[in-house]
């Protein structure tokens, strides 16, 4: 295993060597304590939490203050990934100002090495402004869940010539304002393929292929502990949710038949010392 604290340029250097990068979603600090005893190279804190751990049907009413509480988390629990806190709907829509300034929680208070933001051409300055700041941004393109209602559900992007050229032109306009990275999400493989051979920062793709120069998917997804939503780009690697569910069967049944808990699990007093101390107190 290696104990060595990912930076951003080594991560920007994979892009030379050829060795991908590994990445992953999560949300909390048990989960981050299992990820950091293995090489994986990144952690997203994405606002996907919203769905997958809060309940809520988009990522839309995802707050700051959510975003910054789940980002520490991970954060005390991580300590060789890079961290990446997403910045959620309307966090940096408004100002220059406002996006600074939501950007700068993630890094103190969060403990965040850098932040990432959603869409291409249209945020490019926005994003430019943010990495003059001093702050590190990876860009997200292709399918952009808080553009959901624009694509009308969570549809492959780039499907057609004019989208897929668009796409591109996205993925530059981001690495002219400074971006370290680029999300490729839900996009052809040909066209994530033809962006990470033209762009000098790593792609790291989810739903774009192998070319990619790194994959990220989300971690309750790739274990399987997300059983109603599995979209095409998801390899469940266990199914921890079946795994759950029966152990919490057994856990009920247990409870239920006087089988748990067991004389191993029980705390009992030790009457004779008890008995001696309250004598030898009474004299």
């Amino acid at each position: 295993m290696n104990t060595e604290r990912m930076t951003l340029p080594a991560l920007v250097e994979r892009k030379k060597t050829g060795r991908k990068i590994t990445a992953v979603t999560a949300y909390d600090y048990s989960m981050a304590r299992l990820l950091d005893d293995v090489d994986i190279d990144l952690v997203l804190v994405g606002d996907s939490v919203g769905m997958v751990s809060l309940g809520y049907d988009t990522t839309l009413p995802v707050t700051m203050d959510e975003m910054i509480h789940h980002t520490r988390a991970v954060r005390r629990g991580t300590g060789r990934a890079l961290v990446v806190g997403d910045m959620p709907f309307m966090s940096y829509h408004v100002s220059d100002e406002e996006t600074i300034r939501n950007a700068g929680r993630f890094i103190q208070e969060g403990g965040a090495e850098a932040v990432k933001l959603e869409g291409g051409q249209k945020f490019a300055d926005r994003i430019r402004v943010v990495v003059d700041a001093g702050i590190s941004v990876m860009g997200h393109i292709g399918l952009t869940p808080q553009s959901i209602h624009q694509f009308g559900g969570y549809r492959v992007q780039g499907k057609n010539y004019y989208d897929s050229r668009q796409i591109k032109k996205d993925a530059l306009a981001l690495q002219k304002a400074g971006v370290f990275s680029i999300v490729l999400e839900a996009i052809p493989a040909e066209l994530a393929a033809e962006i990470t051979s033209e762009v000098d920062i790593p792609t790291i793709g989810i739903g774009a292929g192998k070319e990619c120069d790194g994959q990220i998917l989300v971690l309750n997804d790739l274990l399987g502990l997300n059983q109603e939503f599995t979209p095409k780009f998801v390899k469940r690697y266990a199914e921890l949710g079946e795994a759950v569910q029966g152990a919490l069967r057994d856990y009920v049944d247990e409870v239920q038949t006087g089988a748990f808990p067991t004389a191993e699990h029980t705390y009992n007093l030790k009457r004779k010392p008890l008995r001696e101390a309250g004598n030898q107190g009474s004299s």
